[in-house]
């Protein structure tokens, strides 16, 4: 099995920054991407950013404001979070995707105060 942990969530005013991280427990076999989605109260489950070892992947709405980047030696991606907005508040979860499965970690709250 593998484990996702998140960290870096927190409490920011609008236009301010978080950095989020997340660390694999192990590599894994066929893998594919490492990312973020986010679930904001009464709205669906939605992708964020991917990175892969020569992509990456953002929705329109982050686009010019967050920079997904990853250490794979170290099974570690990273979503810098700039200019975040009211909208932005939700709980990010940290994704895993392989050939056969995808991973999820448990979750990090993103509250942005307008």
């Amino acid at each position: 099995q593998v484990r996702l942990v998140e960290s870096g969530g927190g409490l920011v005013q609008a236009g301010g920054s978080l950095r989020l991280s997340c660390a694999a427990s192990r590599s894994v076999l066929g893998f594919k991407t490492m990312g973020w989605h986010r679930q904001a109260p009464g709205k669906e489950r939605e992708l964020v950013a991917t990175i892969g070892t020569d992509s990456t992947n953002y929705a329109e709405s982050v686009k010019g404001r967050f920079t997904i980047s990853g250490d794979f030696a170290k099974n570690t991606v990273y979503l810098q979070m700039n200019s975040l907005k009211a909208e932005d508040t939700a709980v990010y979860y940290c994704t895993l995707n392989t050939m056969w499965r995808d991973y999820w970690g448990q979750g990090t709250q993103v509250t942005v105060s307008s």
